[in-house]
């Protein structure tokens, strides 16, 4: 593909009531990350500026002792159960974990809002990794880190497999006969492994797209070797430039090695603008929020996800760089880990800074939508992202800010849709349909 033929990817990244800390407090609503409506004027607003589809991460814990706001609170697929109603064209992004759930039952799930989206829809694994997550789940301790993703990549196989379990033409509805499906175009996928055992066949027909759209967002050598096999879309936390096109090329030659396509692997990296009318505007709107920044709370938040204490971290020392090199065994995100470290020594960060700038979780920027819009064009044209996961510093204004002044510079930049010229989420993404893989078993 030529870069002219490439389409720029955006996603809107749905963090409760937004990516900052204090973004509740902006609110007239503190209670709105439960109330359906407020989620639904953000995906209004997602489809009115031809997002590619708005993304629900999950949590299944709650992490802080003694116990704190969700990180997300009302279960993915009901929700965009709920988002899919309202909307027509803009895709639909649920996460769901690997270690906590059944094959069967997440597939019936998501090839079910398939259906129900009429094609939108995609399903975001993951490996979750938390202690606290383990323990609602009845699980003493919890697995580690290469016994996950043993089970993902197993689990994936799985789902792949139901999902395909009917061929598009297995109904027949045949009124003359009475015969409404044929059953030899129904296959039981008979899957014997070494963490399920699975019969089938899906109790769900093939759904709009084939298979729902499989995103997947891991970064250590497993997560990325999964991801180059199955995944269609790759979630990934780069903060800085030429760690994000060394990634991009490592991805796309994995999947090319897995004889698969490079340009059916989508990989969009995390993105926080904070969008004002001048960058000076932005920036009072950003010391608005970071004003109300509790330092007390997030600074443990930061130690734990680096494999540090609390104790490590000294809000105007810059990271202890000796300290890190010695973590063999993260416990939260390698990628997470990864992108904060590199961000901190590039930018010479100091933990408050660091904080401030999101964590490092996902790459900041504060700017005019000029300015904006030029560093999304930077790293697309030099093929360090395909588009981006958006997260916003509150909902809905931060989404509206850049739906309406920033869409439109990349509209005329020739880099971002004008209209949606296909009704399926694999169609925004450029993505084909994939065939059953039990088609050719078919006996007429």
């Amino acid at each position: 593909m030529t870069q002219t033929e490439r389409q720029l990817h955006l996603n809107v990244n749905i963090t409760n009531i937004g990516r900052h800390p204090s973004a509740w407090r902006f609110l007239d609503d503190p209670a709105a990350f439960i109330d359906v409506d407020f989620y639904k004027t953000i995906a209004r607003i997602a489809e009115r500026g031809m997002f590619d589809a708005v993304f629900l991460s999950d949590g299944v814990a709650l992490h802080q002792e003694p116990p704190s706001e969700p990180y997300q609170s009302l279960e993915p697929t009901v929700l965009l159960t709920a988002l899919a109603g309202v909307t027509e064209h803009v895709g639909l992004i649920g996460t769901a974990s690997t270690t906590f759930n059944d094959p069967f039952n997440l597939a019936r799930r998501f090839a079910s809002l398939d259906h129900v989206s009429k094609g939108r829809v995609a399903l975001n694994v993951v490996t979750t990794y938390s202690q606290r997550a383990a323990a609602n789940f009845s699980f003493s301790e919890q697995p580690d880190h290469d016994a996950r993703y043993s089970r993902a990549e197993e689990f994936v196989d799985v789902v792949f497999k139901l999902w395909d379990s009917w061929e598009d033409n297995a109904i027949i509805g045949d009124r003359a006969l009475g015969v409404l499906t044929d059953g030899t175009r129904i296959h039981t996928i008979d899957h014997e492994g070494e963490h399920f055992s699975v019969r089938g066949p899906s109790v769900v027909p093939r759904s709009p797209q084939g298979r729902p759209v499989l995103v997947q967002a891991g970064s250590s050598e497993v997560g990325k070797a999964l991801g180059a096999r199955v995944g269609d879309l790759i979630f990934t936390a780069q903060t800085t430039h030429a760690a994000a096109q060394e990634f991009y090329a490592d991805m796309r030659s994995r999947a090319a090695g897995y004889g698969r396509n490079p340009d059916h692997l989508v990989i969009l990296p995390g993105l926080y603008p904070i969008v004002g009318s001048t960058e000076a505007e932005a920036r009072q709107r950003k010391d608005e929020l970071d004003a109300l920044f509790d330092f007390d709370r997030e600074l443990p938040r930061l130690a734990g996800q680096l494999g540090l204490e609390p104790s490590d971290l000294r809000l105007d020392k810059e990271l202890p760089y000796a300290k890190l090199s010695d973590v063999t065994d993260v416990k939260g995100s390698r990628g997470f880990f990864e992108a904060t470290v590199k961000l901190s020594r590039e930018r010479g960060y100091t933990v408050r800074e660091l904080l401030l700038s999101n964590g490092g979780a996902h790459r900041q920027i504060v700017g005019a939508p000029e300015q904006i819009a030029d560093s999304i064009e930077h790293w697309f044209r030099s093929r360090a992202a395909d588009g981006f996961n958006l997260n916003f510093d509150v909902f809905p204004t931060g989404l509206a800010l850049f739906t309406d002044h920033v869409i439109p510079k990349l509209r005329r930049r020739g880099l971002f849709r004008h209209e949606y010229t296909g009704s399926t989420l694999r169609d925004h993404l450029g993505l084909p349909r994939p065939r059953s893989q039990y088609e050719a078993t078919v006996s007429v």
